[in-house]
């Protein structure tokens, strides 16, 4: 079973050692450093690469002003948000520069590892009071989509190829381009899967 390296970085050492306790007790895990400012945490970034990084929104240099460094210092490394508030505006800040998710302090030890293994895994977890929220919030809402541009990302949905949306709607396939340029933007995708993901997560 290959380890999984873990930092810490909370400006609550009570909490952050009641972390780092019951994560070193799960076989595959290795806590790899503790830190309690959004400096450590670009230094365990940097000197040990975890494969995640626990990091406080709320904290010394601020948590989401951390990520960017954190991401440049250690790109294979996964940020994990933790935070004791609700609030969705500062959570999707952090998901658009880089975090890979988020959950709410309060959180049990085991759905802790589930999450941690999620974003190492290569997935998004947000924690699930406040995944719709925030993925309206991030990746825009249905009706930020023109009515033309929701009947074309509901065929791409579908697995149809431009030239068969085109044929579909009796447009042009350079028509359908540029309403793909359009959707990829507002919802924040790099390809037309992506972009039919989030519109299907959003709706």
């Amino acid at each position: 079973m290959t380890a999984i390296t873990i930092a810490i970085v909370d400006d609550h050492p009570l909490f952050r050692e009641g972390v780092s306790r019951s994560l070193s007790e799960i076989e595959d895990f290795v806590i790899v450093g503790e830190g309690a400012s959004a400096d450590d945490a670009a230094t365990l970034a940097a000197s040990q690469r975890p494969d995640a990084l626990l990091l406080d929104v709320s904290m010394p240099g601020g948590g989401i002003d951390a990520i960017s460094e954190i991401v440049l210092r250690s790109p294979q490394t996964k940020v994990l948000m933790l935070t004791a508030s609700e609030e969705v505006d500062p959570l999707v800040a952090a998901l658009r520069r880089g975090a890979a998710g988020y959950v709410v302090k309060g959180i049990g030890s085991r759905g802790l590892a589930e999450a941690i293994r999620t974003v190492v895994g290569g997935s998004r977890f947000i924690s699930p009071t406040m995944r719709a929220k925030v993925e309206k919030s991030l990746f825009g809402r249905p009706a930020s989509l023109t009515p033309r541009e929701t009947e074309v990302i509901e065929l791409v949905a579908e697995g149809l190829s431009n030239k068969h949306i085109g044929r579909r709607l009796n447009l042009q396939e350079k028509t359908i381009k540029h309403h793909m340029t359009e959707i990829l933007s507002k919802l924040g995708a790099s390809n037309r899967t992506e972009a039919a993901i989030r519109w299907r997560q959003g709706a």
